[in-house]
């Protein structure tokens, strides 16, 4: 049942992750929140939900956009259901907007492979990730993404490596004059300074340790059929597979290297996680175990909020 509906794009899917990534919203604020509920609380909800599904959207213009999945919406219902799965990541609005500029920057580095206003391109992919990285410092690393395109797509002119770094230096630029009028110095803006933690003592609640262990675990097992896959495809698509897996080991890293852990961090795995596993899906021929597989994805929010 679940793959017949999202097995071909259509407008009930986006109303249904709506309400899955509204459930989230819902069920984060209930669970974590320990504000009073007052109007200006509700705004920001309000607006980070807003966001937080304008990042699902723009995920599937990306897939859509440079057919990284087939005709369906998979990639949409998993990054839904990691939201109600992993509810914490609903309620970091720093997090939340980091995330959404990184997809913005994402875009534009996947988008290279046309050629097309490729300095435009390289530049505004930097500038979003920077703008990223004012929000939460250690989404700064998909700057690594850019390099790895450049990388992948053998481009040796000078100019083209230049220019990510001009777009960098920018929002630097920026939110030095942003420091100095509102806090009357030059770094004031940057109080999210670098950090480094391995301590994991925060995973250690069962319900997060369950839900971290099998998202992690089927994206391990995806990863290696999505591999596999990676030398089927035409030439000329195989550098933007090789991006969402460099996307997904550098979310890692953060996942990894992040001083607060309070799982918040995994929203930037969601993208490129998803992607991952609706290519796997894809490949399944036996109709019941791609419903099995969907089912898991779908009980492992419920089984997490009983434990």
């Amino acid at each position: 049942m679940i793959t017949s509906i999202f097995s071909k794009s259509k407008p009930i899917n986006f109303i249904v992750v709506f309400f899955i990534t509204a459930l989230a919203f819902l069920i984060g604020s209930l669970k974590l929140s320990e504000v009073s509920l007052t109007l200006s609380w509700v705004f920001k909800q309000a607006i980070a939900f807003l966001v937080c599904y304008s990042s699902i959207l723009l995920v599937n213009f990306i897939v859509s956009k440079n057919g990284l999945t087939k005709n369906n919406n998979y990639e949409i219902l998993l990054y839904s259901l990691f939201l109600l799965t992993l509810f914490k990541t609903t309620q970091d609005t720093r997090i939340i907007m980091a995330n959404f500029f990184v997809l913005l920057g994402m875009r534009r580095i996947i988008s290279i492979r046309t050629q097309i206003k490729l300095n435009k391109k390289l530049f505004d992919a930097a500038f979003w990730i920077a703008v990223a990285s004012l929000f939460y410092f250690w989404s700064i690393l998909f700057i690594l993404l850019i390099i790895m395109a450049l990388i992948l797509y053998t481009d040796n002119k000078i100019n083209h490596w230049i220019i990510p770094f001009t777009g960098v230096i920018t929002v630097f630029l920026f939110a030095v004059c942003y420091s100095i009028v509102s806090y009357g110095n030059y770094l004031g803006v940057f109080q999210n300074l670098p950090d480094v933690s391995f301590t994991y003592e925060n995973y250690n609640e069962l319900g997060l340790t369950l839900a971290i262990t099998m998202l992690i675990s089927f994206g391990i097992w995806s990863m290696l059929f999505y591999i596999r896959s990676i030398k089927k495809k035409k030439k000329a698509l195989r550098p933007s597979f090789d991006l969402i897996l460099i996307a997904f080991l550098i979310a890692f890293l953060i996942v990894v290297l992040v001083p607060e852990k309070s799982s918040a961090e995994f929203l930037f795995l969601f993208a490129p996680l998803a992607i991952i596993i609706t290519n796997y899906i894809e490949v399944i021929e036996e109709k019941w175990f791609k419903e099995l597989f969907l089912l898991i994805f779908l009980a492992l929010p419920f089984v997490v909020l009983m434990l």
